[in-house]
Parts: structure tokens; sequence; C-alpha cells
């Protein structure tokens, strides 16, 4: 019943959020770059630092934060990872990490998910980034931009990441 009331309470917290969001620096220049990831679908994070050399980034500029429905059994060095009893069942947040993910001011942040995942969605309608980008297959009321790719082919979001993004004048100047 508990499990029924979050998923109630996020959905209502999704819906306050996207109502209150600014969209005034939509296209500001890219400087940051921030995942949300599912663990369940994509574990390779390594690659997608790698994004910061693909964009002319500083690697300090790249922030992943991933998704773990049930926490492990064995200790984990991963801080920026977030679990399902980090919310409660009013849906909020207590995780410090993940807070302190949301309140950073990405210049675009991409939900590298592709599936119905109401965790991972309250953290893309919570932060405060200003460019959102997701795959096919995710609400689309949470996104600026979805992609249909297959989440297992990074390379080929990647280029079609930079080709929307150059587009969109938001890399301009790291190309």
């Amino acid at each position: 019943m508990f499990e029924k009331l979050k998923h109630r309470s996020l959905r209502k917290k999704i819906e306050h959020n996207l109502n209150k969001r600014d969209v005034s620096q939509i296209n500001s220049e890219l400087n940051t770059l921030g995942f949300l990831v599912d663990e369940a679908t994509f574990q390779d994070f390594e690659q997608l630092y790698n994004f910061s050399e693909y964009f002319t980034l500083q690697p300090k500029d790249v922030k992943v934060f991933s998704f773990l429905e049930v926490k492990r059994k064995l200790p984990s060095l991963r801080h920026n990872q977030l679990h399902n009893k980090d919310f409660n069942w009013k849906g909020e947040l207590h995780n410090q990490n993940a807070k302190e993910f949301i309140d950073k001011q990405f210049d675009v942040l991409v939900g590298y998910y592709n599936t119905k995942n109401d965790f991972l969605d309250a953290m893309v309608a919570a932060s405060n980034a200003n460019f959102k980008v997701g795959l096919a297959g995710s609400d689309p009321r949470l996104f600026d931009l979805l992609i249909d790719l297959d989440l297992k082919d990074l390379a080929a979001f990647k280029t079609e990441l930079k080709k929307y993004l150059t587009v969109l004048n938001l890399s301009l100047i790291h190309i």
C-alpha cells in the first residue's frame, strides 16, 4: 500500500514541478552536462564521462547519477546513486547527494533511460537544468528533446545529441 502511495505522491510532485519550470535559459551555452541513468538497463558510466572529451568540456563538468531499484547488500563506493528507499511515502527525497544533483544548474540534463520510472522522472522534473534531453519511451512532458535511438547504441546517441545541440545553438562555442 505504501508503494502505491509513494508512486502517487511522486506523480503529483512531477506535475507540480512541470507547472513551475522556468524555461528562460533553455538555449544557454553548453558548459555542464548531467546524466540520470537507470542502472537496470545501463551500467557503463565511464562512457558517459567520456562525453566531456567529445563536447570539449572539463571532466568535472560531466556528472552521472544513477537509480537502482533495490539497494545491493554489498557495499558500494558509488555516492551518486539513488534507491527507491530514498523517497518516503509522501514522495519526498531523503538523499543529500541526489538533492545536490537536482539543485545543480546543468546546461543540459540527459535522462538516459527509456522506460517508465517514477523515481527518475521525479528527479528530471525537479532538476534545475536549462535543457532536458531524453530517449523515446520516456515521458515527453519532462524533456525538451526526445531522441529515438537504442539505449545500447551510445555512439549514435552521442552523435545525435551533438547534432541537435548544434542546431539549437547550445554547443556552438565548443565545436
